[in-house]
């Protein structure tokens, strides 16, 4: 399958600033499930384009710590608009998505006459951002797709069925690919789903990983206090949510505790989620509130600390064919700390992680377990397996290589 057409290696801001190859373009990146700068994925993109020479406009919802409707950060227009909960089932999925539906098509048309846009950049979940987009095609404005998720995947991994819901997942699906003139996925898997079930051509999908900023993402001093008095702290980062494995996760802890006996182990866990409240009633069930820490959803100093203080950090992801095609920026930021990883065998986090990770049988609460217990027992495999990530994310993840993929992105979709 032939790559698209790269723009000039660009590594850094610096050259970009140097070149400025969007200089006077304008873009509207519009992202629903995370504020900004919260979403580090759409912040660097943000400031990739901002560097470049663009004016770069954001729409995203208020979230815990970003509260404001508008400001500007590092000259970069954040708009913010509140959602009205976490949604859980159809109706609270639609009511979710109407009202950001809403605040996007007011927030869009109030920048276009107060910033202007050239390019309407529309991050899922979910598939609806093309209803905005559609509302400025008479003005030539194009709109850039940038595939965080596979719905139909996601809602199948969600409610364990298909059905009418899942049906629409995959219409949603066909139209935002048919709606953007370029789409960006964050793997080859994606890319490939972008070109034989989206029907793209080749060269106008671009792969722009969600490659840790390397100056930002860095180790600071272990914190003893996230250990709980023990000797190890394994960390888990991301979403509390239904299909990312916790409960797994949790199985393999009491495992650990009830089984093995070890009372040597804090497991702490970082993010917020719709399921956050019930993993929490979960982990008390089973007896293992003294072992998990729920830290909820945390500032970067927290959350570093708690990186950097882990032996081993763990991705409970199921394997499921979303799981499976994803990658999970949580892999990535444990490589660039240096941690080795245990997660299920995913043909995705395989390809990131490298021999970073070990890999359990599919969806084995035991093996997972057993391979937690290995690493803490062997000190000098956790070393080398976390030199090896760090020097992959180095050497091909890391967001400077990211950059030149993102603006031939650019470049394509403002000469086609």
């Amino acid at each position: 399958m032939p790559e698209p057409t790269q723009s000039p290696a660009f590594t850094s801001f610096e050259e970009l600033q140097a070149c400025a190859p969007l200089k006077e373009r304008k873009v509207l990146i519009i992202v629903e499930n995370l504020p900004v700068p919260f979403d580090r994925r759409v912040w660097l993109e943000a400031r990739t384009l901002k560097a470049a020479g663009a004016v770069v406009s954001v729409i995203c919802p208020t979230g815990k710590g970003f509260d404001k409707r508008y400001e500007e950060i590092e000259g970069i227009h954040v708009y913010r608009h509140s959602l009205p909960l976490d949604a859980k089932g159809a109706l609270g999925y639609l009511v979710e998505y109407g009202a950001a539906l809403f605040w996007e098509s007011y927030l869009a048309w109030k920048i276009l006459f107060k910033h202007g846009f050239d390019v309407i950049h529309g991050c899922n979940p979910p598939d609806l951002i093309f209803l905005v987009a559609w509302q400025f095609r008479l003005l030539g404005r194009r709109f850039v797709f940038d595939h965080h998720d596979i719905n139909p995947e996601l809602y199948e991994a969600k409610f364990n069925k298909r059905g009418f819901f899942w049906k629409l997942m995959v219409l949603f699906e066909r139209v935002t690919f048919a709606s953007a003139s370029v789409s960006i996925a964050t793997n080859e898997s994606y890319r490939h789903i972008a070109i034989e079930r989206g029907k793209m051509p080749p060269d106008d999908v671009f792969v722009v990983r969600s490659g840790p900023d390397l100056t930002r993402v860095k180790s600071v001093d272990p914190v003893e206090s996230w250990k709980n008095g023990r000797d190890y702290v394994v960390g888990y980062v991301g979403v509390m949510g239904e299909q990312e494995g916790i409960d797994l996760l949790l199985e393999s802890v009491r495992y650990l505790v009830h089984v093995r006996r070890r009372r040597d182990i804090q497991f702490v866990l970082v993010g917020g989620g719709p399921a956050l409240d019930d993993l929490k009633n979960l982990c008390a069930d089973m007896g293992l509130q003294d072992y998990v820490t729920f830290a909820g959803r945390a500032p970067d100093q927290e959350l570093f600390e708690v990186l950097s203080t882990s032996a081993i950090c763990v991705n409970p992801d199921r394997v499921n064919p979303m799981n499976d095609k994803s990658t999970m920026n949580k892999i990535l930021e444990y490589m660039a700390f240096g941690k080795p990883i245990v997660q299920f065998d995913v043909t995705e986090g395989r390809f990131s992680a490298g021999e970073s990770s070990l890999y359990a049988l599919s969806n084995d609460i035991v093996d997972f377990a057993q391979k937690i217990e290995d690493l803490l027992d062997n000190p000098d495999r956790r070393a080398e397996m976390g030199a090896i990530g760090r020097e992959r994310v180095e050497r091909k993840f890391a967001w400077p290589h990211q950059i030149s993929s993102l603006i031939s992105a650019y470049l394509r979709v403002l000469n086609k």
